[in-house]
């Protein structure tokens, strides 16, 4: 079928939008497993990062920006691996420095899906780099090949399923200075901590720095009152989805199955991501709630094909999931903490007006 021009698209906009995201997923999860490379579920979280801003596809221009930043930052994490090896101090704080970068692009210049890539790349790289730097290089070429196959499957599927034409709306304004660098800061401390945990053994924990990567972009719009609700139901909400995932697949376990699963459990999530189906929790809940399935998946299927017990993985798995989110939770508590005292203790400090 042709493409239908926007504006005259029978599905209503929300509609559109759930479709277009579901079917990207659950395309580049498609092509992903039938290439066969290693890590097949990058693909489909990136088109998930990718696709579920709203809006049409990045112009060429934009495209172009995106490849060479996704160039530059897998570089990057591969020339990080020896001077983490060499240099330890000036590597961590180097990695410390460059997720306080792309974390600022992603959730204060509205730069999400670049910020995201960076932010992989900058952890999952050094991380498997602890292994062998050609345990790197395959990250880092996986990676890429995701990103790729995420960008391919989100242009072919859009313009099916376009957005309306919208006037042009003047810039808004950004959020002051120190709140914005206070954002970047409280997530980078989310994230790093992880990262460190991940040097350790990162066969082990590649997936959960995935997870608080996932996490950190959720934490960044939450106040502590509410992370609680937000990073534990979406964690545990995400474990549902993927059990769910689990047993539907072993229905008839074949690529098909995975896709047409994959199609659903996504469009679920999507509608609520959206607004199409009302929900009480925001759009980054839903977000985490996919990222958190795919995460848990894409690892059990590899176990399962690997001969290795896929339950006793998926319950470790979903423990530390669940200790990363407790700690990202207690972490933004004990940081608006100290930065309310800090306020306060400003406050305090302003001299009296006269006449008062």
């Amino acid at each position: 079928p042709m493409p239908i021009e926007a504006g005259t698209h029978a599905l209503p906009l929300g509609a559109r939008r759930v479709f277009r995201l579901s079917l990207t997923a659950a395309l580049a999860l498609a092509f992903s497993y039938a290439l066969g490379g290693g890590m097949p579920y990058l693909a489909p979280i990136l088109a998930l990062a990718l696709t579920a801003p709203p809006g049409p596809p990045l112009p060429v221009k934009a495209l172009v920006g995106l490849l060479v930043l996704v160039v530059v930052t897998l570089g990057t994490g591969l020339l990080l691996v020896p001077v983490l090896d060499l240099y330890p101090a000036v590597g961590l704080l180097l990695v410390a420095l460059g997720l306080f970068f792309s974390i600022d692009l992603s959730v204060n210049r509205g730069k999400a899906a670049a910020g995201t890539f960076m932010t992989m790349g900058l952890t999952i790289i050094p991380a498997a780099g602890v292994m062998s730097f050609q345990a790197a290089f395959g990250v880092a070429e996986n990676l890429f090949q995701a990103i790729i196959l995420a960008i391919i499957c989100q242009h072919v599927v859009a313009p099916f399923f376009p957005e309306d034409p919208v006037p042009a709306r003047p810039p808004t304004p950004g959020t002051e200075g120190e709140t914005s660098a206070w954002i970047a800061l409280r997530t980078t401390l989310i994230v790093y901590p992880v990262f460190l945990l991940g040097l350790f053994d990162p066969t082990t924990y590649l997936p959960i720095v995935m997870k608080a990567v996932s996490i950190g972009q959720q934490g960044s719009l939450l106040r502590a009152r509410e992370a609680g609700r937000e990073l534990l139901g979406s964690t545990f909400l995400g474990g549902i989805f993927a059990i769910v995932f689990w047993f539907g697949l072993k229905i008839h376990p074949n690529l098909l199955m995975f896709t047409l699963w994959m199609a659903l459990l996504t469009g679920i999530g999507a509608a609520r991501f959206y607004g199409i189906v009302a929900s009480r929790f925001s759009p980054s809940f839903w977000n985490n709630v996919l990222v958190t399935m795919l995460i848990l998946v894409g690892p059990a299927v590899a176990d399962s094909a690997g001969g290795k017990d896929p339950y006793r993985a998926f319950a470790v798995r979903m423990a530390l999931f669940v200790a990363v989110t407790l700690y990202a939770w207690a972490a933004i508590a004990v940081l608006e903490h100290l930065r309310g005292g800090r306020d306060a203790r400003r406050g305090t400090s302003q001299p009296v007006p006269e006449g008062s």
